[in-house]
């Protein structure tokens, strides 16, 4: 027996003594919650043969789409078509898949519709559960996560979840993937006065001509707005911050073009209009006929300013923009992660950059003050949050990969996968990788590919998605030596391509000379080349703004209006001659008639004459190359069957 079941075997006892009127199940892994976060790690763990169970308070997969969103409509893309078969190039643009070996369960089979009904996405993951024949245990309400002490185990402890029917797990990992289910509620004056989003009427006839002010500036709140417009006389939205358009910010979390038609209306001056005010400095009341009065707080004064002996309005209140009072006040302010499950001695805290909204964790997805306790999923998104996808299923389906990866070296010796290829093959491997990787497209400056330069540069291994802020515990994390130079393949976006004021839209917001690439503002490849790994001071030290600390040398990738990076003379040649110069190798292909030339009249032939005629492992026209690389390509680098 493994020493990672002999701790779970001392935990049993000692829990055993404490309560032997329970029973008590042992698992090496334990993941709480049945949402896409939890059946995503699911997959990876039972694909590995890993002993794990999945706890899911409800009767159902994904229980959270039962209600949400309130109005059924997701804001997840269904692209159904992308002009190729290639499954992993479809995969960027498909936003609602899991990832599994079934191809049966695309997403593109559920649902016809760009923006999906919310239905279709429980019955999807209802066959993601059954099809893959997940282990998931309903009916199982985990109410309590502690800590056992135990001196066989590599953290020195295993972990006790107790449950609302009494039962106890005992779990070496813990894999938190409940979700945002606490929504958010403010305490102002008379807060109690307005409705929740989480169980107002969702039925526009109910709404027949009244005035509504929503209180949010987030999708829950224009997709409300959309959803009660054609009802409504007036809507009003207010918020602390102002509007943020994700087609600006290009973070998937902002407001969706799907939910903003209420902008239209508001700016073409057609009753309804947004205002920018914190929600704590409201107050409301109740007037005399039973409608809602709301004030804003202001240098001590209430606004509007009413005279209490004529009732009229004076100084600001005469042109005060919640002068009138509304029918309804709903809250649509967000959710955010139940902390209460945990005991104090977990000392699970919450990030605080993002509002507090979700779990601290360290990159690796684990928590910084519990080893072997990891938050996965959407409320992983700390590590990321305002930036890329992590905080949705087209984006923590690649984090649960790479947590897996992570555990299954930590825990069962098994290396993080590579290839390993002869140098002549590293041109057209990070070509094909960054015209159809679909991990570091959608978590672009999160997950990266990094390739170890082996044999004096003569060999490389390629490693996909590894989480670019642990680049300085490569090895730790990997079991992969870096022990040469190496490189590391990322996405970016430009620096200055988006920001309160700036244009996204401006005549000069894409640069398409390759000679200025690295003032690219959206979205393409750049490729690092150190000589040594960064060490974790120079990670913690890198210049303001960097993803990385600075390489020995750097290419950007001209930004591309297909995003896909295969034209000859702006992609492919500089690329080429930046691999050259690190490597200080020609990898140009060539014909036989030449390298045989080069072989009887020069001492030395370039990498590819040697691993290719001289060697037998040169490249070779793969089905994927026909599939993703243009003629053009396959052309220039030797490949056209």
């Amino acid at each position: 027996m493994s020493p990672f079941r002999r701790g779970l075997g001392t935990a049993a006892i000692l829990t055993g003594l404490v309560l032997v009127m329970c029973e008590v199940t042992n698992k090496d892994y334990c993941i709480i919650g049945a949402g896409p976060g939890g059946l995503q790690m699911a997959y990876f763990l039972q694909q590995a043969g890993r002993d794990y169970v999945v706890l899911e308070r409800n009767n159902i997969s994904g229980s959270f789409f039962v209600r949400y969103p309130r109005h059924r409509k997701l804001i997840s893309i269904n692209k159904r078509y992308t002009g190729t078969t290639n499954v992993e190039f479809s995969l960027r643009h498909d936003w609602n898949s899991l990832l599994s070996h079934d191809p049966s369960l695309l997403y593109r089979h559920y649902s016809r519709d760009f923006f999906p009904h919310a239905d279709t996405m429980l019955q999807y993951l209802q066959d993601y559960t059954m099809r893959l024949r997940l282990r998931v245990r309903y009916g199982t309400e985990v109410t309590s996560v502690a800590t056992v002490p135990s001196n066989t185990t590599w953290n020195d402890h295993v972990f006790r979840l107790s449950t609302r029917n009494g039962d106890l797990w005992t779990c070496n990992i813990v894999l938190v993937a409940t979700g945002l289910s606490m929504p958010n509620e403010p305490n102002f004056l008379g807060s109690e006065l307005s409705e929740g989003y989480e169980s107002v009427s969702v039925d526009p006839s109910d709404f027949e001509g009244q005035r509504v002010l929503i209180l949010g500036l987030g999708n829950s709140a224009f997709e409300t707005a959309d959803r009660l417009m054609g009802t409504t006389s007036h809507i009003h939205l207010i918020g602390r911050s102002r509007v943020r358009l994700a087609w600006s910010t290009h973070y998937v979390g902002d407001i969706r073009a799907v939910n903003n038609d209420l902008l239209d209306t508001y700016q073409l001056k057609s009753l309804n209009g947004i205002l920018e005010a914190s929600v704590d400095s409201l107050k409301l009341e109740k007037t005399s006929d039973g409608r809602l009065q709301a004030y804003l707080g202001e240098n001590g004064d209430w606004l509007p300013v009413t005279d209490t002996e004529t009732g009229d309005s004076s100084g600001w209140g005469d042109n005060y923009s919640l002068r009138e009072p509304y029918d309804r006040i709903i809250r649509c302010l967000g959710f955010h992660f139940d902390f209460s499950i945990f005991e104090k001695s977990l000392r699970v805290g919450p990030a605080e950059r993002c509002k507090r909204k979700y779990p601290l964790v360290q990159s690796s997805h684990e928590s910084p003050s519990t080893p072997g306790l990891f938050f996965i999923g959407t409320i992983g998104h700390s590590l990321d949050h305002r930036k890329a996808a992590g905080g949705f299923i087209h984006g923590f389906r690649y984090t649960a990969r790479t947590v897996h990866r992570l555990l299954e070296f930590r825990n069962h010796d098994v290396p993080w996968p590579t290839v390993r290829l002869p140098i002549s093959q590293l041109f057209i491997t990070i070509v094909r990788r960054i015209n159809e990787a679909s991990g570091p497209y959608q978590m672009f400056s999160v997950l990266a590919d990094v390739v170890l330069l082996k044999k004096n540069a003569t060999e490389f291994e390629y490693l996909e998605e590894y989480p670019i802020s642990a680049l300085s515990d490569f090895e730790a994390n990997t079991g992969r030596v870096a022990d040469e130079a190496l490189f590391v393949i990322n996405l970016e976006y430009g620096k200055n391509f988006s920001g309160p004021g700036l244009d996204v839209f401006s005549d000069g917001r894409a640069d398409i000379n390759p000679f200025e690439a690295w003032n690219s503002n959206f979205l393409h490849p750049v490729i690092y080349y150190y000589l040594r790994l960064p060490t974790a001071n120079k990670m913690q030290f890198r210049p303001k703004g960097w993803t990385l600390p600075r390489p020995t040398s750097i290419h950007h990738i001209v930004e591309d209006f297909l995003t896909v990076w295969t034209a000859p003379v702006s992609h492919l040649l500089p690329l080429r001659r930046f691999l050259e110069s690190c490597l200080h190798s020609d990898l140009r292909n060539f014909f036989a008639e030449t390298c045989f030339h080069q072989a009887l009249t020069a001492r030395q032939q370039p990498i590819t004459c040697q691993q290719g005629y001289l060697q037998g492992a040169g490249l070779g026209a793969g089905r994927w190359l026909q599939n993703v690389i243009p003629p053009t390509l396959q052309l220039m680098t030797g490949q056209a069957t």
